[in-house]
């Protein structure tokens, strides 16, 4: 029990020292001034909606406001039976000038984002795209970092770290925390320690003419992690970059409750799982030190493997926090000191149901998701999909 318990407590020291690294490559990248372009090309923005997202249309009224000279908003709906469809006609009347509501057209595969997107695509009007999702917003200067991405000829896709915003019931708080001290330092870290790159769908700007040579959107219609796969595609068949963006994205998120957000992360587990390799998924339980220590601290109950359990709680806490604070406009309140804690237990659950399942329940679906994140339906067979399979984990 003894050296269980140091083990857990050296491997929870390890991983907090691992997320204090993390947060100073943030604050090095946050301070970064980004690059301004030399001319402004036209660009689209293909934004698929589904429902109604937290102040969807304050979202949208800050994508038709954007100071760029030459760009489009399309909307995409599936069908007029979305409560989205209504939003999405107000803000075409509203903004004529920069938004185009878009019906999908058919179902081709079962991500039904991707489906929205094969739809989007074909009638974007310029050669530059920014999928972006409709729970985000961004800052005035966000079309300008992409376009000066772009005059590198070597760039083929560019993505920006995601930062939570406007919670107001804990559930919230708890998706906005993760997203900005998790996944947003994750992306952050991985890019300036191993030259990884993590593209986040939230937002990820092409050429048309890359996303054609990879076979259009219609060639990940069945992958769950769409995002992910594009941008290991860019690099390996491409062979161009990915530039990480400096500009974070926010994700909006003011009402969701604590079942929602853990059943996301759920959901989120088994892609993760299913992207990366056994080892990388077990390395990556380090970057959750808290669950690790207490265990320490159980298997061996003592004054000093208290302390230490504590301690690496408290240091997580800070961290966690700081980089929350850093990364974003919206002050941060009391709550996140306990939201930090109640966080990483469920996320350790969500870590433990990812190592061992492998179906998600999808707005009303139940499916297979195997590796590279290819979705098939429960009732057909996994056949092996080497292709899919990325030799890098996601962040």
């Amino acid at each position: 029990m003894l050296i269980a318990s140091s083990l857990l407590l050296a491997a929870s020291a390890v991983g907090l020292v691992a997320l204090l690294l993390q947060a100073l490559f943030v604050r090095r990248h946050r301070r970064t001034v980004p690059a301004a372009p030399t001319h402004k090309p036209g660009l689209s923005i293909l934004k698929p909606l589904c429902g109604v997202d937290d102040d969807l249309e304050a979202n949208l009224a800050r994508f038709a406001r954007l100071p760029y000279p030459h760009y489009e908003v399309l909307l995409g709906v599936k069908d007029a039976r979305d409560p989205a469809w209504a939003v999405a006609r107000a803000a075409q009347a509203k903004w004529p000038h920069v938004m185009r509501v878009v019906l999908q057209e058919g179902e081709p595969g079962l991500n039904p984002k991707v489906n929205q997107l094969v739809t989007l695509s074909s009638e974007a009007r310029f050669d530059l795209w920014v999928v972006s999702d409709s729970n985000t917003r961004v800052g005035d200067g966000y079309l300008e970092e992409i376009a000066a991405a772009f005059e590198d000829p070597t760039v083929g896709c560019v993505t920006h770290p995601v930062v939570g915003l406007g919670e107001q019931t804990f559930g919230s708080l708890l998706d906005n925390l993760h997203l900005s001290s998790s996944a947003a330092a994750g992306m952050i870290a991985a890019k300036h320690v191993a030259d990884r790159d993590i593209v986040v769908g939230k937002s990820m700007a092409l050429r048309r003419e890359d996303v054609e040579a990879l076979g259009g959107f219609f060639s990940v219609k069945d992958v769950l992690a769409e995002d992910y796969v594009i941008g290991q595609w860019v690099t390996r068949k491409l062979g161009k970059r990915v530039v990480l963006a400096h500009a974070p994205v926010f994700n909006v998120s003011l009402r969701k409750s604590v079942d929602a957000f853990f059943q996301r992360y759920l959901r989120w587990s088994v892609i993760h799982r299913t992207a990366v390799s056994p080892s990388t998924y077990v390395a990556q339980a380090l970057l959750n030190p808290v669950p690790l220590a207490v265990l320490g601290a159980v298997i061996h109950p003592s004054a000093l493997t208290g302390l230490a359990a504590l301690a690496v709680a408290l240091g997580k806490v800070w961290v966690d926090v700081a980089v929350f604070r850093s990364l974003r406009p919206q002050p941060v309140s009391l709550r996140a000191v306990p939201a930090v804690l109640v966080k990483d237990a469920l996320l350790f659950a969500a870590w433990w149901h990812g190592a061992f399942r492998r179906t998600v329940d999808w707005r009303g679906t139940r499916l297979r998701v195997v590796s590279g994140t290819r979705l098939v339906p429960m009732r057909a067979r996994s056949t092996p999909a080497t292709e899919w399979i990325p030799s890098n984990g996601v962040g």
